[in-house]
């Protein structure tokens, strides 16, 4: 097996892990769950929309990325990409670790 990093897996050079097909039913069902946490997220009043409120540039770019990492990773699986689904998997748990171990948006504050 030849090992290749990234650039050789964007360029198709390198065997990407592609899974099995998935049911039609499946995605439909992931693609409901995926909308209704991601509205939940985003209202008013949800985590996502209170760290985007109070945020500067990085807490945007993190909460910016939660949020397109949990929707490519919902396509890639749909898709059957397993190698860029993993990718989106990870970069959108650095960005939620990011969100989590800053300072808590609307939360009390030490001054």
């Amino acid at each position: 097996m030849r090992r290749a990093g990234l650039l050789a897996l964007w360029r198709g050079e390198a065997e990407a892990v592609s899974l099995p097909p998935v049911p039609a039913g499946f995605v439909a069902v992931e693609t409901v769950i995926v909308g209704v946490a991601l509205w939940s997220t985003w209202r008013r009043s949800g985590f996502l929309r209170r760290q985007w409120d109070a945020g500067s540039g990085p807490r945007r770019a993190a909460v910016a990325g939660v949020t397109a990492s949990t929707v490519a990773f919902t396509a890639l699986l749909a898709l059957g990409s397993g190698t860029w689904m993993l990718v989106a998997w990870l970069l959108g748990g650095l960005c939620g670790i990011t969100l989590l171990l800053s300072d808590p948006a609307g939360g009390p504050s030490d001054a």
